[in-house]
């Protein structure tokens, strides 16, 4: 069972990651930048693929620039999935009052269900009269 996300780190080098894969962009191809991304995330956060979170084909900038979609930035939850204090379950049929039916036939009881449905960044669209970001929506 899996779910596909790019996770990365918060920080690269004590920089923001977002703002690392920013100033890179300015001098090397997406691509590039993608493969880069991934090469130090993995380096930080080890292999996402065996706590059931697995990266999707198209590189985080990429895949953000063609969907909107934004990779997941670690603020400490990776380290809680690898403890075993959080699961990441994926195929819920239905929520229940104590917890989730999901789609291969299992019931389980949770404390807390965290829903990620996705994210898709609407700042372009209330400051579009502004400097900003470019037309893609990509901070300039």
């Amino acid at each position: 069972m899996f779910v596909v996300v790019h996770v990365l780190p918060r920080e690269m080098f004590g920089l923001s990651t977002f703002g690392v894969a920013m100033a890179l962009l300015k001098w090397f191809p997406l691509r590039l930048v993608d493969k880069f991304l991934l090469l130090v995330a993995n380096l930080i956060l080890g292999n996402t693929d065996r706590l059931g979170l697995r990266r999707p084909k198209t590189g985080p900038i990429e895949l953000k620039n063609a969907t909107g979609k934004t990779p997941v930035l670690d603020v400490g939850a990776l380290s809680l999935i690898k403890s075993g204090k959080i699961k990441v379950m994926e195929g819920v049929k239905e929520i229940t009052r104590k917890g989730a039916k999901f789609l291969d036939g299992q019931e389980k009881e949770f404390d807390s269900i965290i829903l990620a449905t996705g994210y898709k960044s609407n700042v372009p669209f209330w400051l579009k009269n502004c400097e900003f970001f470019s037309d893609d929506g990509m901070p300039k």
